[in-house]
Parts: C-alpha cells; structure tokens; sequence
C-alpha cells in the first residue's frame, strides 16, 4: 500500500480528480502516471476516508479536530506552497495511522482544510478569517512565507486561535507582541551566517561578497544580517542591492555585480530570496559569464525543482537549511529520526523531502504534543501548552522563547554535489566535504 501511496501523490490527485485543486492538474501529467480508474478510486477512498487524511474539503465533527491552513499553491512561491502542504499531508497521515491524538477519555482523528492563496498576502489573510469563522477549524497551521505569515497572525490574534507556523521566520513576526503566534523554525538571521560560516571554514575563505536580495521583509532581514556578519568575520562585502521579490529578470542587477570586487568579480554571491530567483540568478550568471568561487541561497537549492531546472549548473551551490536527512536527532514523535522521516517521504510522495516539508510536519507535531500535554482541546489552554513546549523530534528541538520564535534549533548547510543535496555544514552532521571553489561555468 506504501509504494502506491508514493506512485499517487495521493491528496493533490485527489484534489484535482474532483475538481478542488486545478493547480495541481496542469502539474501531474508530467510528475506522475495514471492509474486505473478502479485502483485510483479505491485508493482515494481509502486516504480521504473520515479518520485517515482529509483533502480540503472535510469538516470538523466530535471526534475531529480540524486543523486550517491557507497556502500558496499557485503563484510565485507556489513549488514551496506545495512542499508545505506536503509536510502538513505527512503529518495528518502518520498521527492518524497511529491512534490520533489522545485527550483525557478521547481520541480525536486529525483533519486538514485549505485553500491556495495564490500567493498572496491579503488574500490568505481573507482565507485566515474563513476558516476561523466559516469552517470552524479548531486551530491554524501556517501559510507559506513571512508575508503571508504577517498578515494572518493578526487574524489568529483576534480571534485567539493558536497558529504554529513552519514557514515565516522574520523576527519580525514575533515582534509584535502577539500571543498566538509560534514558529517551529530557526530565525531569518540564522539563514545566511551558517553559509557564511560553511565557507569561513575553508583553508582559503572568500574575501569579497556580494549579497543581493528580494525585498520582501524576510529577505532583506537575512541579507542585512548577512551583510553584519561577513563584515564583523572580515569578508569585504562589495556589493548590496535588493530587487524586487518575485523578479525575472536580473540581469542589470547581475551586470553592475560582475565588476564589483575592484574591477573583477566577487569571491562569494549570496542570494536571499525564493527559488525562482535563485534558478534566474544562476541562468543568467551563466548567460553574462559570471564565474564566482561560490554561490549560495537561502532557498532554492533544498528544493527538488532547483536541480531539475539547472541540471549541471546547480551543482557546487550552497544552501542553507533548516533539516537535513543526514542529521543526527532522536525524537520522541512516531518519525523519530530524520533517516526515518526521509524514508517515510519518500514512499509516500515519491521524491525527497525537502526541509519546507519537514519544518510543516514538524508544526503538526508540535501542536499533537500541546494538545496532549493540555489536555484539552481548549485554544487558550493549547496555546499554554506551545509557550511551555520543550520537545526533541525528528526535526530537532521543538521550544518557544517569549516571542513565539524558535530560537534553540541550529540551522545547517547544504551543497549540491553530482546532482544530490549533501550536508557540508556544521561538521557534526555533514557526510560531505565543501567542495570549493566552482569550476567556470565552461567547465562543468
């Protein structure tokens, strides 16, 4: 049954099959096969049944608690919207499979309701409101990136529903003074300088950076952070420039760079922004013959459709991440390693996990081991729980400062090596060296 779990993509499908998700029905032609209509059917029935998984539609009953998410299933963070949903998936599937979530006398099966935001901050925040309102969802799950995440804990605020978000890492999310905000994931400042310390740890580091990036709130948090950090470690910064978010075209951007490390160019690029950015930024590199020693992303390179889309080029870039597979954490939840997790993944979607899926799994987990320790499905009591939540997962550490902000979970740095992610930093959980410097484009 795994293995056909894995060949379906099963919710997505499902979706489509019955109309709910047009997104994914211009996508699946070209990821997956058609089953027969008979197995398709039955297995549908069997994942979407009342206690097993839910697929945006179910409502809440009794003995179901039903979590709510808007998420950015087309648009132009749609391939990180849909790794999000993915983890939620994952998440809703295994706690059912194990029993669901055990309250005093009661057991509660868990259901998953969302609808695409398309992207958009303003109207995911709309979605917020209803399905708190409309849809009666017992708590929130977070959308996809700080935009959208600033806009909807507002909403979770007001109406005093928990939202444990996976995706939005901004302080300034947690700046606000809310009280029903919480996020699994390590801060934004976090996203560049373990990049930045990957390659201080060269024998021979880069001496001139470039950063450029996104103007959204998130990555120009981490590009001033990263900015602070290579000065106060010695890495001459030569060039700072934002661009705007969701651009295609960087090639002016990219022209004034090329020269900007006195006259040549720069040991380092770093790039802060989304996925579609960092695929356009190493096109064009190519394109304009830009060959640094080294290139890094915040995002882009964990995902699955980095290296599909540059195939050869994507290797020798770093990234920076939030999990990797190849960390070394026992948790207490039922994934228990990050091996297991990865294992799990991949039977069940068919490809490996990136860590957008495994931070949204991991926002599940944190609100089933609330719920538990609360003892109630109570908002303000569960929301108690999450400020008082100290837990090691698969994932990592799971624990809240003041703001709501995971501060205590250590980031990692990946490189693609031979088309694969490796893990390269810290060097307790790396199974790969740095490779360094980059071969010229005409090289590879």
């Amino acid at each position: 049954m795994t293995r056909l779990f894995s060949y379906l993509h099963l919710p997505r499908r499902y979706l489509a099959h019955t109309g709910h998700d047009s997104s994914f029905q211009s996508r699946s032609s070209a990821v997956r096969s058609p089953l027969p209509t008979a197995l398709l059917s039955l297995l549908l029935a069997l994942f979407c049944s009342p206690g097993l998984l839910a697929c945006g539609g179910t409502a809440s009953s009794s003995n179901t608690l039903l979590f709510g998410a808007p998420l950015s299933l087309t648009g132009s963070t749609a391939t990180e919207g849909h790794l999000t949903l993915e983890g939620y998936q994952l998440w809703v599937k295994e706690v059912n499979a194990h029993g669901g979530i055990k309250v005093g006398n009661t057991t509660y099966q868990v259901a998953l309701k969302y609808y695409d935001d398309g992207s958009s901050p303003t109207r995911s925040a709309q979605l917020t409101q209803q399905l708190i309102t409309a849809d009666k969802v017992n708590f929130l799950l977070g959308p996809y990136g700080t935009s959208a995440t600033l806009q909807d804990e507002a909403i979770a605020e007001r109406y005093k529903i928990p939202m444990v978000e996976a995706n939005g890492a901004a302080k300034a999310i947690f700046s606000r003074g809310f009280h029903y905000i919480f996020g699994v994931l390590s801060p934004a400042s976090e996203y560049a300088k373990v990049m930045l310390e990957a390659a201080l740890s060269l024998p021979n580091p880069p001496k001139t950076v470039a950063i450029i990036s996104a103007n959204d709130s998130f990555s120009e948090e981490v590009a001033t952070a990263a900015r602070d950090f290579a000065r106060s470690q010695g890495i001459e910064v030569v060039y700072y420039q934002t661009y705007p978010s969701g651009a295609t075209d960087l090639t002016g951007v990219l022209t004034a760079l090329k020269t900007s490390a006195h006259g040549g160019v720069p040991d380092m690029l770093l790039g802060s922004g989304h996925e579609s950015e960092a695929v356009t930024t190493m096109k064009e590199c190519k394109q304009l013959n830009i060959n640094a020693k080294l290139y890094a992303f915040t995002v882009g390179p964990a995902t699955p459709d980095f290296i599909t889309s540059l195939g050869p080029d994507a290797n020798y870039v770093l990234g920076s991440s939030q999990w990797t597979p190849q960390e070394h954490y026992q948790g207490i939840d039922f994934f228990g390693t990050p091996a297991n997790y990865e294992r799990i993944y991949k039977q069940t979607f068919g490809h490996e996990p990136s860590y957008q899926s495994a931070e949204s799994t991991a926002a599940g987990l944190a609100f089933q081991y609330a719920i538990q320790n609360a003892g109630s499905i109570d908002p303000q009591k569960v929301r108690d729980a999450l400020a008082r939540l100290n837990i090691m997962t698969f994932y990592g550490v799971i624990r809240f400062d003041a703001t709501g902000a995971n501060t205590f979970k250590p980031m990692a740095t990946i490189q693609i090596q031979n088309g694969q992610v490796a893990t390269v930093y810290p060097k307790e959980v790396a199974n790969a060296q740095l490779l360094y410097p980059t071969p010229p484009f005409s090289q590879r």
